[in-house]
């Protein structure tokens, strides 16, 4: 694979945008998940755009100073609303070039990789913003009408959420078949890196998600689709609608703070700590790969923190 071949030979007289194809054929041929193939095509696109302006057409024309070039294009362009591109939205635009490149090199479409020291900028791990209390966190669950069929829906989302951390577009695929209500279980299927893993709901989030399966979901869901929440339309919720939602109990229950799918997230790995739960038990309930990714949360979680402090320092008592 890594000598020139036939195809390899027709790489080398295509276009950006041609190999942009093959490479992203290829990174679903591999497992990858489609919010990864999404991600990959739209920074390429990006770039491809910016080297066209350039003059350059053709992968074995980007050289190291092309990359840096754009790299540096990146700090100083301007999202519509006049702000800088933040440092983690740079890396989503560098990681998918790095991969492309060695990609093109490993195949023999170009003779080097010219990507494989571009420096991607660490992006440091940020404490999230303020936890609701359990107080708030009942509050904002409170918050929908759960007389009508919409409110009835949103409140089971609301429960799923802080139950089991999920995230917000791995609650958006989620089927019907995969609930286990019998055993207040669910699968959540294609998360980060493809994985699926079997989450508890526990008993409060299963009766929930029972009502508006039984009420309310033959109203709002078309004939023949799985899809197990759905809008007043009847179609899949996109990530941004959902959000949307969110934002809006949110606020509805007095809750200011930034962030609205994901500050259930938080919460849900949050109170656990708190509760003495073990840091593995919640790296497998939020599917994190890596336990440095969990361990974000023993940095928020400071009640045990206090008390210590409260028993042993000095300073800590009048």
């Amino acid at each position: 694979m890594g000598r020139p071949s036939a195809t390899g030979r027709y790489r080398l007289s295509a276009t950006l945008s041609e190999q942009q194809e093959a490479f992203l054929r290829w990174t679903r041929a591999i497992g990858l998940a489609e919010q990864t193939v999404a991600i990959r095509r739209f920074a390429l696109r990006q770039f491809i755009r910016w080297c066209w302006i350039r003059g350059v057409s053709r992968a074995d024309a980007v050289d190291r100073d092309t990359l840096e070039e754009y790299q540096a294009h990146l700090t100083t362009r301007k999202k519509r609303n006049g702000q800088a591109l933040a440092l983690n939205t740079q890396v989503t635009r560098l990681n998918p070039l790095k991969a492309f490149f060695k990609w093109l090199a490993r195949s023999g479409a170009i003779p080097v990789n010219p990507a494989v020291e571009l420096c991607v900028p660490r992006v440091p791990r940020r404490l999230p913003g303020r936890i609701p209390t359990l107080s708030e966190m009942w509050r904002i669950m409170a918050a929908p009408d759960i007389t009508t069929v919409p409110g009835l829906r949103d409140r089971a989302i609301l429960e799923l959420f802080y139950a089991t951390g999920i995230r917000r577009m791995e609650l958006a695929r989620l089927d019907v078949n995969d609930l286990h209500l019998h055993d207040n279980s669910v699968v959540i299927r294609h998360g980060k890196a493809n994985r699926d893993r079997m989450v508890p709901l526990g008993a409060r989030a299963t009766k929930w998600i029972s009502r508006y399966v039984k009420e309310c979901r033959p109203l709002m869901a078309r004939p023949g689709d799985g899809t197990l929440f759905v809008t007043d339309r009847g179609n899949p919720f996109i990530k941004n609608r959902l959000g949307d939602l969110v934002k809006g109990y949110l606020r509805k229950a007095g809750f200011l703070s930034k962030g609205a799918c994901h500050l259930f997230r938080h919460s849900c790995a949050t109170h656990m700590l708190e509760n003495g739960a073990d840091i593995r038990y919640i790296q497998e309930l939020l599917g994190h790969a890596d336990l440095t990714t969990t361990q974000i949360y023993t940095r928020v979680t400071i009640g045990k923190l206090k008390e210590v402090h409260l028993r042993t320092h000095p300073s800590a008592r009048l």
